[in-house]
């Protein structure tokens, strides 16, 4: 089982939203992982089994997500900073919307 998983839902129109780019990356901003979500708005395998201790960033294209759906949209992307402190394992859901959007550590 990979360390990070994400989930993306289109609060706006009430779907899970397929299609969105995610990006793992470390402190330094080197790329570790990327994945597409998929039909139900999942990335279940993002990156490797275990992350070192410190500060990773997930990247959500949400612009481009909108984008592709005619959809006006305020943020060309969604960042969620977060520190991986333990060899757990680190759900990362993000509901979305043209013009906000909320996350939280999922199970």
């Amino acid at each position: 089982m990979s360390y990070i998983s994400a989930h993306v839902l289109d609060a706006s129109a009430g779907v899970p939203a397929q299609g969105v780019s995610v990006r793992l990356a470390d402190e330094a901003g080197t790329v570790i992982a990327e994945a597409v979500t998929d039909a139900d708005g999942r990335v279940g395998d993002l990156g490797p089994d275990r992350l070192d201790p410190g500060h990773y960033s997930v990247t959500f294209g949400s612009g481009d997500y909108f984008a592709a759906r005619q959809v006006a949209s305020f943020h060309p992307s969604v960042s969620v900073l977060f520190t991986a402190a333990d060899q757990g394992h680190y759900h990362i859901p993000l509901l979305l919307s043209p013009y906000s959007y909320t996350t939280y550590r999922g199970s």
